[in-house]
């Protein structure tokens, strides 16, 4: 019996589900870099560079059993994945996971973990060495990174701006006010229902002092600007049909199992699927239990059970630097909003690296 699951993808979703397979499937894990980077700390690391090799996990200590290649899926189709080298891998079973790409400094821009600590090297230098800062994009990640310079640089001026005129939609009144009221205290200076009219002109994360004219008829003057705006899911390797269409977004249409729709051998988690909720590290793992159970269950020759469904309101936990921040969580009587202490304690301080040091099976101090 082929055991073999390919897995496409070693990010949050990726690694889970290779690591729950480990033990009863060969595994083979593809991905084009040289380590897993944990997007959650990339915030942090930029401000604190002294801390940012905490955000690199070696692939060589994931799986016992499985192995991991470092190579870039072209093409799939039902019976399995084709290479960049040429090569094609036969596959019982395949889970696409290839997630999503966005600016740095919230994701690399790069496959070398060596490069990529370079490149937050390099970038904290330009930031600190500015005294103003324009952030464009209020969603999560443009609030976080604005509550982590301003952690390590109180007096350092942040503007952050959005056309959209409320911060995160469809978040309780209670989670938007408690953002506010943290931003307030911290001098953020917050611009919703406006955006520059043209990109600044300076590269992202390089210091440039310049003015630029925002939409409402205004003006913004900083010294060096991060873009925090603009997913882009990964999936050209699906372009030829062969397995799904994609949807306008770029996305694979999933059943409540997570299999990709036709397929009940082929699997899709995280930022690739058409799932309705948050493009989230925390959702895609929880996909990732789901695809391990069901796999699992068919190769022990069993009916897959597990099923998906999405939390009928948001959550999520938004850190503003180590000590501040606002979260919301489901609850059996409805959502909860968290202060600052308990994000912190849960997430802030140490933004989940105790976790992905369990998973890698490494010691990170």
């Amino acid at each position: 019996m082929n055991r073999t699951v390919v897995v496409i993808g070693g990010g949050y979703g990726g690694a889970a589900v290779a690591k729950a397979l480990d033990e009863e499937a060969d595994v083979v894990l593809i991905d084009p870099k040289d380590a897993f980077v944990h997007a959650a700390g990339a915030l942090r690391a930029l401000v604190r560079p002294d801390w940012a090799g905490n955000i690199f996990f070696p692939y060589d200590t994931l799986l016992r059993r499985g192995t991991v290649r470092r190579e870039r899926a072209v093409a799939v189709d039902p019976g399995g994945v084709t290479l960049a080298s040429g090569e094609r891998m036969e596959a019982a079973y395949l889970v696409l996971a290839t997630g999503s790409d966005y600016p740095f400094p919230a994701k690399m821009d790069t496959d070398l973990s060596g490069e990529a600590l370079r490149r937050i090297h390099e970038a904290h230098a330009e930031l600190a060495a500015a005294g103003r800062v324009l952030i464009a994009g209020a969603g999560p990640v443009g609030l976080e990174l604005a509550g982590e310079i301003k952690a390590v640089w109180p007096d350092k001026h942040v503007t952050v701006t959005d056309p959209a005129g409320q911060l995160v939609p469809g978040f309780l009144p209670e989670f938007r006010e408690e953002l506010h009221r943290q931003l307030d205290a911290l001098g953020v200076e917050l611009r919703l229902g406006t955006a520059p009219v043209e990109q600044p002109p300076a590269e992202p994360g390089r210091a440039k002092s310049f003015t630029v004219a925002t939409t409402d008829g205004g003006e913004i003057s900083a010294d060096i600007w991060f873009r925090c705006y603009g997913v882009r899911t990964n999936g050209d390797y699906l372009a030829d049909g062969r397995v799904a269409v994609r949807t306008s977004q770029g996305r694979v249409r999933v059943t409540e199992a997570l299999n990709v729709e036709g397929h009940d051998h082929i699997y899709a988690l995280g930022d690739i699927t058409d799932v309705t909720e948050a493009k989230m590290a925390g959702y895609a793992m929880k996909h990732a239990e789901v695809v391990a159970e069901n796999i699992l269950a068919q190769l022990r020759g069993e009916r897959p059970t597990a099923a998906y469904r999405p939390s009928p309101v948001p959550s999520a936990l938004l850190p503003l630097g180590p000590g501040g921040g606002v979260g919301q969580v489901p609850s059996p009587d409805g959502p909860v909003i968290l202060p600052a202490a308990a994000v912190s304690a849960y997430k802030g301080v140490d933004l989940f690296i105790g976790r992905f040091a369990e998973l890698f099976g490494v010691t990170r101090g």
